[in-house]
């Protein structure tokens, strides 16, 4: 396995270097210590690595290799290793971390997701390109809040470009991800969470760009049940101002409101895949319904596809989203996994910044904060690799396994055959708690 990481770095040797020097060196330092050590920040890498840390810092935070061609090149790799069992899915989720001070470039007081309310944070906006069980990041734009960018100082002393200054919502950058990897790989269809799903823009350019999209949207979206028409009402007396904004001819309800409407009748029951909790299944209702876009003022139809599951203790979970599939094309139980499938980019951040120290960043630069971003990425594709590598042997591989295998294989920190008990130990633990979950699913199984 060590020596498959070698491999696999070396085929990105080409970006590291220039005209008049390489930093393969330094890069493979630092994806050893991604690997290696617990706090994933430069000094501790250094030190652990054996390596000079003012040099670490400098090939981080000024070296002029490309981040993007790193990141693209990761993507393309991704992109030939998954499997093409089922559809491909381009998955767009934020994620923040929170921060002290006020000199990381981003930094600020701002909503992040993981905390579940505003503090002071770095947050960005990512890409998972994601088939079936198996997902990695691939893409990630830093989210500038407005008041970053109206700072022309704040803005120099985080090295930010001055075409990098320009203020874009997460609805933006996302559409700048998506529109990016449309050039460089494929994908069959674009998710994302509620936050995105609510944006109609974001929809009505996933559409005219000739992708599929399935996106959740919040219980308060606002949809209209028949198609309506937009016209300006009529002046009812000769008294008050001439009417001028446009309404609708059909009254909005929500998907909340719409759900109470269902009878027991008007649901189907669908299997999605295998978890480590047991089969997913759930009940679906497909209904086509029409929004009103009213950055562009126009109608424009949308599949809404309810999704309703029960929790262990009985509990009712609804999701709503939109989609620009239709049942003619797509079967339900197809829009079912295209639904389900933005769980693995919310896995895959989780993963990045637990295994990998994705949210450890210590460096305050806008060349720092991309270089250690796309160097992650560059560990993640390599641990992806190894768990299809191992799927047939070793199915509940995971990224902590693959982390530790490498670590043993260079290091030697255990015997042979204390490192094969640990991880056994550790998967019939999981195979056990599967086990256990598909039971209780399925009571009459035990008897």
């Amino acid at each position: 396995m060590a020596g498959r990481l070698g491999s696999h770095l070396s085929e990105y040797q080409y970006i590291f270097k220039n005209k008049t020097k390489s930093f393969f060196a330094k890069a493979e330092i630092y994806v050893h210590g991604l690997l290696f050590e617990e706090e994933r920040n430069l000094e501790k890498i250094s030190e652990t690595m054996d390596s000079n840390y003012f040099q670490m810092q400098h090939f981080i935070t000024e070296s002029n290799w490309s981040a993007r061609q790193l990141m693209d090149q990761v993507a393309r790799d991704v992109s030939g290793t998954l499997p093409k069992r089922k559809l491909t899915a381009l998955i767009i989720d934020e994620s923040g971390w929170r921060k002290k001070g006020d000199k990381s470039v981003g930094v600020g007081k701002q909503y992040c997701g993981n905390l579940g309310k505003v503090d002071n944070c770095q947050v960005a906006v990512f890409a998972s390109l994601s088939n079936g069980d198996y997902s990695s990041l691939i893409d990630a734009r830093l989210y500038l809040p407005e008041y970053w960018c109206d700072d022309p100082e704040r803005c120099d002393e985080a090295g930010i470009p001055k075409n990098g200054r320009v203020f874009k919502t997460k609805a933006e950058l996302a559409w700048e991800i998506i529109e990016h990897q449309s050039g460089q790989i494929d994908f069959d269809f674009v998710s994302a969470d509620g936050f995105y799903g609510n944006d109609a823009e974001l929809a009505r350019r996933i559409d005219e760009a000739g992708h599929l999209y399935v996106l959740d949207i919040h219980s308060d979206q606002a949809i209209h049940l028949s198609r309506p028409e937009l016209h300006v009402p009529a002046r009812k007396s000769a008294k008050g101002r001439t009417p001028e904004k446009l309404k609708a001819t059909v009254e909005a309800v929500t998907p909340q409101g719409y759900l109470q409407s269902l009878g027991d009748d008007q649901w189907q029951e669908l299997t999605v895949r295998n978890t480590a909790k047991g089969l997913l299944t759930g009940f679906y209702h497909f209904a086509n319904v029409w929004i009103w876009n009213k950055a562009v003022d126009r109608v424009e139809p949308r599949l809404l596809v309810i999704r309703k599951t029960y929790t262990p203790k009985g509990d009712e979970e609804i999701k709503f989203s939109f989609t620009n599939a239709n049942l003619a094309q797509h079967t339900p139980e197809g829009l079912a996994y295209m639904q389900a499938e933005r769980f693995f980019v919310e896995h895959s951040i989780k993963e990045s910044k637990h295994i990998l120290g994705l949210d450890q960043f210590q460096t305050r630069k806008w060349n720092a904060w991309l270089h250690q971003v796309a160097l992650n990425f560059l560990v993640s594709s390599f641990i992806l690799k190894e768990k299809l590598l191992n799927k047939e042997d070793i199915p509940l591989l995971s990224a902590k396994d693959v982390k530790e295998l490498v670590i043993f294989q260079l290091y030697k920190q255990m015997t042979d055959q204390q490192m094969y008990h640990k991880i056994i130990h550790r998967h019939i633990r999981r195979q056990r708690d599967i086990n256990n979950a598909f039971l209780r699913q399925n009571p009459n199984l035990s008897k």
